[in-house]
């Protein structure tokens, strides 16, 4: 049975294509859109093919994916994702640069898989946010910026930016966005549609799995931590992860309860302060640039809050 669809209108997605892209992660990315619409009996996703060097684009395969939008052409995306592979490091292409900073002055949210977020940061759109790439490219990352948040995970959600690994990493990408927009019961059939029985958390596979994690097997429980761990510079309210994890507010707060010892909220705040103090050690940002990508308004909230918590200021990690 075809779940419940939420959307009223199309949402409108743009894969911006290097020649070269890796054709296992686009396929990963695209495919879930398609059977979406198929199992919701029309377009709830609607998709144009950007390719950047003109009227088609090549995998690293030999693949062909001919265009159905222009590069800068003015088409009112919600969503662009940037597909590369081989050595996206040395692509310089200002053209392509402009329009996806000029999409990101618009709102538009941008994305990147496999090498696409190599892409996103030599235009200079990574900068404060959380991020991850595939291994392969991580080096050329760091020769970048050094400032790049880049974790080693499967995919990242940082407020207007996606990056993926690549790979078939975004099968499970895709399954939290069209949870987002459709709805968990929904997601589960596009997963289910290609055998994708095991969605994997974001966090993956570098860290143990949420059930591993946090010791409970309730679908509600893993459903709103994955949704945390998504949003954490841009914190959820409880209605919100409620109405992701398919029960109510209190019902949801029962089983934080039950399951974790604490309340949903609670919980939140110390998973976004973990991810908080992670970056005082590893990293090089300050501490206002760390309290946004955290979900707080400032430094001095945030240290407020990393104080009561903890029991010290986060500057002694500085030390």
């Amino acid at each position: 049975m075809v779940g419940t669809i939420k959307s009223v209108s199309a949402y409108r997605i743009g894969f911006l294509l290097i020649d070269g892209f890796a054709l296992m992660s686009y396929a990963a990315a695209v495919e879930p859109l398609r059977a979406a619409n198929l199992l919701a009996g029309g377009t709830v996703y609607e998709v144009r093919h950007v390719p950047a060097a003109g009227a088609r684009a090549v995998s690293s395969g030999g693949a062909v994916v001919e265009a159905s939008a222009e590069l800068g052409h003015d088409f009112d995306f919600d969503l662009v994702l940037v597909v590369a592979g081989g050595d996206p490091a040395v692509f310089r292409d200002e053209r392509a640069f402009n329009w996806l900073r000029g999409l990101a002055r618009r709102g538009v949210r941008l994305g990147g898989v496999s090498g696409g977020p190599v892409i996103l940061a030599l235009a200079g759109l990574m900068e404060g946010r959380r991020m991850t790439v595939h291994w392969e490219h991580a080096p050329a990352l760091a020769e970048i910026s050094p400032t790049l948040m880049v974790e080693r995970t499967l995919y990242v959600i940082d407020r207007d930016r996606i990056t993926c690994a690549g790979g078939t990493a975004p099968l499970d990408m895709m399954h939290a966005l069209i949870a987002e927009h459709q709805g968990p019961a929904f997601a589960r059939q596009v997963s289910d549609w290609f055998l994708h029985t095991e969605v994997r958390p974001s966090g993956g596979p570098q860290r143990a799995g949420l059930v591993e994690r946090h010791g409970t097997t309730n679908p509600a429980v893993i459903q709103a931590i994955e949704a945390m761990e998504n949003h954490i510079a841009d914190p959820l309210e409880l209605a919100q992860l409620a109405q992701l994890s398919g029960v109510g507010p209190r019902q949801l707060n029962r089983l934080f309860r039950e399951k974790l010892g604490c309340r949903t909220m609670e919980f939140y705040r110390k998973l976004r302060l973990d991810k908080a103090r992670n970056l005082l050690e590893q990293s090089t940002l300050s501490l206002t640039e760390i309290a946004l990508a955290t979900g707080f308004a400032n430094s001095a909230h945030f240290s407020k809050v990393f104080r009561d918590f903890f029991g010290h200021a986060p500057s002694i990690l500085r030390t």
